[in-house]
This record gives structure tokens, sequence and C-alpha cells, in this order.
């Protein structure tokens, strides 16, 4: 792991297509802006990670339960919404 110090407003690259620019520090966070390519695909990684189980889950799921859910009921909407 590469491990940078940088000041608010400073920036570090990654190869030629990547820039991670330290937007604001305080209260204890730091403010990450990213420029990158649009088909860059940027996940915080508290979510890459849920969607990566999400995905292992799916693939070990059995293989007749879609087709049991979609035969179920839709649930009930609560009263008063429309």
């Amino acid at each position: 792991m590469l491990i940078l110090s940088r000041r608010s407003g400073e920036a570090i690259r990654i190869g030629k297509d990547i820039r991670i620019v330290v937007v604001q520090l305080g209260g204890g966070k730091v403010r990450l802006g990213i420029d990158g390519p649009r088909d860059l695909r940027i996940l915080r990684e508290e979510l890459y990670e849920m969607v990566a189980g999400l995905n292992q889950r799916a693939q070990a799921a059995d293989p007749g339960a879609l087709e049991q859910w979609l035969q179920q009921p839709p649930p009930a909407k609560p009263e008063g919404s429309s």
C-alpha cells in the first residue's frame, strides 16, 4: 500500500486518466474529488462489498427461488397509501 500525505487542494494521479483531489479536511473526515473516465465505476468500499456479497448469495441461491417468489401474491399496501 502506498501512503501519501496531501493538503486540501492537492491531488494525486492514478495512471493518466484518474485524478484524486483533497477537497476538504476537518471534523475527522476528508472529502475527496475523483476525476476519471465516465465509464469507470467508482464505489465506496462498503457498497462494493455489499454488492459482491449479494452477487455471491445470488449465485448460491436455489434456482427455483425466483419462480416461487414470482408466484407469491404481492405484499398488501399500507392503509392510506395509493
